[in-house]
């Protein structure tokens, strides 16, 4: 079997998309699926480790605008990312391959602490981790946090997992003209304001030189498919 491409990689995963059709919550038919394609991607000889958001169980920026503090809306965002990492986790131990959830929040009862030093155990173990908690302050997104948990355990690029299979000049969706990109500089990505990822974390990976691959994960595989080389997605780098 041929070796990844990345060896160590950090997968963005969205919390939306742990909804599936649904408004909220979690759909287990599609995490499940989640869980098997992370398997599959871990089985090819890489480290992997996830980062996941928590908008199917609370947005901060859309709590704080109905008169909690931004400070408090954003750390009720965060521990809704402890969920979905708990419950990807039980899902991939149910298929039964080894996981852990890590959390920028101290507590001890649910899950460790993220660390640099557990990160790289556990994946020297052969587990998938799973990091919650966000950065653990507020103001941050989960995209600037999986460029930053890339950066601090020395992956080799960051996956930004989406609903579409790369950066588009527009909205393919709403915009049939709008180009897709092949390739794109961190600069290009944060001057063109592409919102597939926002500008805190394209900046963050230009300064650490990280690769950032935007992909597809609606399509079966595809995780495996970037880590071999021959997915289809948009390289942000250099």
């Amino acid at each position: 079997m041929a070796e990844p491409v990345y060896r160590r990689v950090v997968i963005k995963l969205s919390g939306e998309y742990l909804a599936g059709a649904h408004p909220f919550g979690i759909d287990q038919p599609t995490i499940d699926r989640i869980a098997g394609d992370l398997i599959a991607a871990r089985q090819l000889g890489g480290e992997i480790a996830v980062v996941v958001g928590g908008g199917n169980i609370v947005r901060g920026v859309e709590v704080s605008s109905r008169g909690v503090s931004r400070p408090t809306g954003d750390t009720m965002g965060m521990l809704a990312t402890v969920m979905n990492c708990l419950a990807l986790e039980a899902a991939i131990e149910r298929k039964g391959s080894p996981a852990r959830t890590l959390s920028a929040f101290v507590m001890p009862q649910i899950c460790e602490l993220f660390t640099r030093a557990a990160t790289h155990k556990y994946l020297a173990e052969g587990r998938i981790v799973l990091l919650g908690g966000g950065t653990g302050n507020p103001f941050f997104t989960t995209d600037t946090t999986a460029v930053l948990r890339a950066a601090e355990i020395g992956a080799h690029a960051v996956l930004k997992a989406t609903n579409v299979d790369g950066v588009y000049s527009a909205d393919p969706k709403k915009d049939p003209s709008a180009k897709r990109f092949e390739r794109l500089t961190h600069s290009q990505a944060i001057e063109g304001g592409y919102k597939v990822m926002d500008a805190t974390a394209f900046a963050l990976a230009r300064e650490t030189s990280l690769p950032i691959i935007v992909f597809s994960i609606a399509e079966p595989g595809s995780i495996g498919a970037i880590l071999r080389g021959t997915g289809h997605g948009t390289i942000v780098a250099g």
